[in-house]
């Protein structure tokens, strides 16, 4: 029996064949681009594969409230072309499997609790810092959904004081991901992230922004293990920033901070997101069978 997973990012979608456990077997890898584009590849792969239930970490927003007329559709997303895309049900109809969907973020998450850096804790929190910003979280060993998913990369933080960028977010402009995501480090500094390797100052502002926003995630979800990924977090000197910053905001209120295992990489590397999608695959078979 084969599993499928679909990590669809908002860059390039990640295509995987695997087991229950989540193990990969098989990948393939190609750009995010129109859905008319872009579908006909995910189908293509796991009909040939020839899958028994699929899971998908999509990009959102999404709507994953049961019982909405947009159950399953991704709804306000900046990529213009796949505003209002039916992403569930399209996939039902085309593979005619079972279906399970939840956010990139949180199939990460559930990835890293189960397999990864926070595996056997019951509460974690994924981050991931790349194209854009976003969170996953783990709550008594269950997805955080309630009217939506958590879109933790569009809050409010505090400005560094050095910055006066105005921020890329086409929402809120100086959000989190408006002010840290991998595009807003290029349009502040002129250069891409990997070029500015070398600069103290980048990684230093990068960490207040990050660090802010984990205060506040740590104050409201008190999670017990805090994962940092994406393409941004490849620069391990954001590890020690983020965790001064963070210690000094908070300061002795949160006693576990002490703790230099805390704020951590993701365990499964680059593999989180389509794991936890494959893990997904599992439930969504599970629950098909109960039925």
């Amino acid at each position: 029996m084969k599993l499928g997973g679909l990590e669809a990012g908002g860059t390039k979608m990640v295509c995987a064949v695997g087991d229950r456990e989540g193990t990969v077997l098989e990948r393939e890898m190609f750009p995010t681009l129109t859905p008319n584009e872009t579908i006909p590849h995910i189908v293509d792969f796991f009909a040939r594969h020839e899958i028994s239930a699929l899971g998908v970490g999509g990009f959102g927003p999404l709507d994953l409230m049961e019982g909405s007329e947009t159950y399953g559709f991704i709804t306000n997303t900046p990529k213009t072309a796949w505003i209002d895309y039916p992403l569930l049900d399209t996939l039902k109809q085309k593979l005619d499997v079972p279906v399970k969907l939840t956010t990139d973020v949180n199939a990460a998450a559930l990835a890293e609790s189960e397999k990864g850096a926070a595996k056997g804790l019951d509460s974690c929190l994924y981050i991931t810092v790349g194209t854009g910003i976003g969170a996953g979280a783990m709550v008594h060993g269950e997805m955080l959904h309630g009217l939506s998913h958590p879109e933790m990369g569009h809050i409010s933080i505090p400005r560094h004081k050095a910055d006066t960028f105005k921020g890329i977010c086409s929402y809120h402009n100086d959000c989190l991901e408006g002010l840290a995501a991998g595009p807003a480090i290029e349009a502040r500094w002129g250069e891409s992230g990997h070029a500015l390797a070398e600069k103290p100052e980048v990684w230093e502002m990068e960490a207040h922004y990050l660090a802010e926003a984990l205060v506040q995630y740590i104050l409201i979800l008190m999670p017990k293990k805090i994962v940092l990924g994406g393409g941004v977090m490849k620069q391990p000197q954001l590890f020690p920033l983020i965790e001064t910053h963070v210690k000094k905001r908070i300061g002795s209120y949160v006693p576990f901070l002490e703790d230099r295992n805390y704020i951590v990489p993701p365990g499964l590397g680059d593999n989180a997101g389509v794991t936890g999608a494959l893990l997904l695959g599992h439930q969504a078979l599970e629950e098909a069978q109960a039925v």
